[in-house]
């Protein structure tokens, strides 16, 4: 078990810290970011056990005895160390995932989301509002580079030696980068405002477009859309029923054979089939009906463990008191909730 004692190794651009409040020991566990509010910089970190159902809440305010910052946005975990988006603080926050202490802050982002790791040495950082990916180095915590896309990026899928990026706000376009050289080498356009994006056992791409915001007066109906990883090229698009749908939050199993993603949230309607939903990657549709109804719920975050292939979806309740997280199996059975800070949103699997 590392324990960190003291960093003397002096990076550009980084903070350091001291010795470990806790030692977590455990073999499987749940980060759950959480992004606190808009401005408020109290976005927080919690971590689950499902083994013992124990959540700890606050884990980073505890460890360094501040928050991690303006909105916790997405977590990437590289083998003992955690590299925690911090979007609107425009940052990288790096911990130890044993001790929770923070090893390195990463700053000079102007708005970060995703980091999609390509070797041990470099790692991927799309952004909200600069039309660059960032290049860090994970090992040394300092940015390196850009790749120049000239779009904002979202969510991010290594397939061999390409990276596809998903153009999110706003935009209506799927890119593809050799990651080799750093370099853009397509394009292809997709229903508007693509979200999330997974990988099946098939190397097809599944993308999940929202279609834009609701009452925005360009909004499409959404879709789910089907690339051919190798050809860049699209098989199949999946419309949803009608311009009410907003869905998000697109996941696969662990076999990666099944998807999963939400419909309904902070951004839908009023239509009453919203909830999870589940679809196997080789259905000729999409689902008609939830696996779990959202109902009353506020659904925004959706994480499914890599292992077990058990679902996680936060409540956000009122976007004000601490929210909540249910636990279920791949077949819509309630396993266990829990209270975790304020808006959790984003899972990230140890």
């Amino acid at each position: 078990m590392l324990i960190w004692i003291s960093i003397t190794l002096m990076v550009y651009g980084c903070e350091k810290y001291g010795v470990p409040h806790n030692n977590y020991s455990v073999s499987h566990g749940v980060f759950i970011v959480c992004e606190g509010n808009f401005t408020y910089d109290n976005a927080s970190l919690s971590f689950y056990v499902p083994a013992t159902k124990k959540v700890s809440n606050n884990v980073y305010l505890n460890a360094n005895g501040k928050y991690l910052g303006d909105v916790a946005q997405s977590m990437t975990i590289i083998d003992t160390t955690g590299l925690i988006v911090v979007n609107n603080s425009g940052k990288i926050t790096v911990i130890s995932t044993k001790t929770f202490l923070n090893i390195a802050t990463i700053n000079g982002f102007t708005s970060p989301r995703y980091i999609q790791l390509i070797n041990s040495n470099k790692a991927y950082v799309s952004d909200l509002y600069n039309t660059n990916i960032t290049i860090i180095n994970p090992q040394s915590y300092t940015i390196t580079g850009s790749v120049n896309v000239g779009k904002t990026t979202e969510q991010m899928v290594k397939y061999g030696n390409m990276v596809f990026v998903t153009n999110w706000s706003f935009e209506n376009s799927i890119q593809r980068i050799d990651c080799n050289n750093d370099t853009l080498t397509g394009t292809l356009p997709v229903t508007y405002q693509p979200n999330s994006m997974v990988l099946d056992k098939y190397n097809n791409l599944w993308v999940l477009s929202d279609g834009g915001y609701q009452g925005y007066s360009g909004k499409q109906i959404a879709a789910l859309t089907k690339i051919d990883a190798d050809s860049f090229k699209i098989e199949n698009v999946y419309t949803f029923p009608s311009i009410q749908y907003s869905p998000s939050c697109l996941n696969i199993n662990g076999t990666r054979d099944t998807l999963y993603f939400l419909s309904g949230g902070w951004q839908a309607s009023t239509t009453a089939n919203n909830g999870i939903f589940q679809m196997a990657v080789t259905a000729g549709a999409l689902p008609q009906h939830p696996l779990v109804y959202q109902n009353t719920k506020l659904f925004y975050g959706l994480g499914v463990d890599p292992q077990s292939s058990q679902i996680y979806v936060s409540n956000a309740l009122d976007f004000i008191q601490p929210g909540i997280v249910y636990r279920y199996s791949p077949n819509a059975a309630l396993l266990d909730s829990f209270i975790t800070s304020v808006i959790p949103s984003f899972f990230c699997f140890n």
